[in-house]
């Protein structure tokens, strides 16, 4: 039986990226010692507080049909969080909760593009995110963010692709790169969002993750509220991946449709694990600090350890929980220094080619083994680099 192309299409004829990570996983399920520095996984994992509040709402019997928009507690916590960091008015009605950031991704697209629609974003990009729009039933455009602007996506590039489009998907801090979008390339992108009458979806789920500058959401801008859904999620700012919370912010109008589409598509979020994520907001910033100062310590490390090398050099960058390292001097592309890394060190990292071309001959390390392992990890992929054929030829 034929099935749909929307389904056999979702990575664009590849594997989505993911070929590495694959192979890594399949020599650890083979006995062998790899050091993972893939994908996005807390060390540490969901704290025991949050996990024993979970326990007792559902042994408490909160495991039947939850309310599909989120409970009313839930929903009043996130919106109560996003006015206080944004200065934005947020109520309930403004907020859906999904079952993790990735069906909020897909909600919002389904919300803002209809069937064959154009919807842009921007490459680096996070590697679901083109599967997702073509599973929305759009059509994906990425715009390229150059190293020689910082990864910074130029309004002027967005312009150029907007005629015809329906939405921009942007990330900040962003994933893979680590960077963080300044006021400039954030008011150009509010802009060319108004001339285009473009929808912006802004994923910020490492909103907490900022170790260099300030996250501005852009619903904060201009005109921006009416034209803005943000994706939220506990997965990164909380340590509860698996738990799948997260939610959109919107206009009102749009969340009513959000909620109709969760009713035909989710049918909403377990209650005890929206009990657990009401819990662990309510414990503050100082839970949330404390999830993030690994990642905070562990990027220090990697800065220092990386510095004065001329063949592997850092991205300059202000959060999330990796380091983008430029691996252009070897000669060899992301996806080969990688494949050879791990057969020749048993060390896992992600080709910068899994998040688009524009960040070829890069790769996106993962802070998330504990500093000693990261440490000697990061020693030997720098001196496998080095001593690559032709490397030396090149660095001079």
């Amino acid at each position: 039986m034929r099935l749909s192309k929307r389904i056999t299409g979702l990575t664009g004829g590849g594997s989505g990226g993911w070929d590495v990570f694959l192979r890594a996983r399949e020599m650890i399920a083979g006995g062998a010692p790899v050091t993972e520095l893939t994908i996005g996984e807390h060390d540490i994992r969901t704290a025991p507080a949050i996990l024993d509040h979970m326990h007792r709402a559902a042994l408490a019997g909160n495991t039947g049909y939850a309310a599909i928009p989120g409970t009313s507690a839930l929903r009043d916590a996130i919106a109560a969080r996003v006015a206080e960091r944004t200065g934005v008015t947020t109520t309930r009605d403004n907020v859906v909760v999904t079952p993790g950031g990735q069906a909020a991704l897909f909600a919002a697209h389904s919300a803002t593009s209809s069937p064959g629609d154009t919807a842009l974003f921007i490459d680096p990009y996070y590697a679901t995110y083109p599967g997702t729009i073509r599973g929305a039933g759009a059509v994906p455009s990425a715009i390229a963010a150059r190293p020689e602007h910082g990864f910074q996506p130029l309004a002027a590039h967005i312009a150029a692709a907007a005629p015809g489009a329906r939405s921009l998907l942007i990330n900040t801090p962003n994933n893979p790169t680590g960077v963080v979008y300044d006021p400039a390339t954030l008011n150009g992108i509010a802009q060319t969002c108004r001339d285009h009458d473009l929808w912006l979806i802004s994923d910020e789920v490492y909103d907490t993750q900022v170790w260099e500058g300030s996250h501005i959401s852009p619903r904060t801008l201009p005109d921006m509220a009416e034209r803005t859904l943000v994706v939220g999620s506990m997965s990164k700012s909380h340590a509860m991946t698996g738990s799948r919370v997260g939610w959109i912010v919107g206009p009102e109008e749009a969340v009513a449709h959000l909620i109709n589409l969760s009713t035909h598509t989710t049918y909403g979020v377990p209650g005890f694990l929206q009990d657990a994520a009401l819990f662990a907001l309510q414990q503050g910033e100082d839970l949330e600090q404390g999830i993030a100062a690994p990642f905070r310590r562990r990027r220090e490390i990697a800065l220092e350890l990386l510095r004065g090398s001329n063949v592997v050099r850092p991205v300059p960058s202000g959060g999330a929980m990796y380091v983008m390292l430029d691996i252009r001097a070897t000669g060899l592309g992301g996806e080969d220094f990688a494949n050879a890394l791990l057969d020749a060190e048993h060390i896992a990292v992600m080709p910068g080619e899994s998040f688009g071309q524009a960040a070829a001959g890069h790769l996106r390390v993962a802070l998330t083994v504990e500093d000693a392992r990261l440490a000697d990890a990061l020693q030997r992929l720098v001196r496998f680099a080095e001593a690559l054929p032709g490397t030396a030829q090149v660095a001079e």
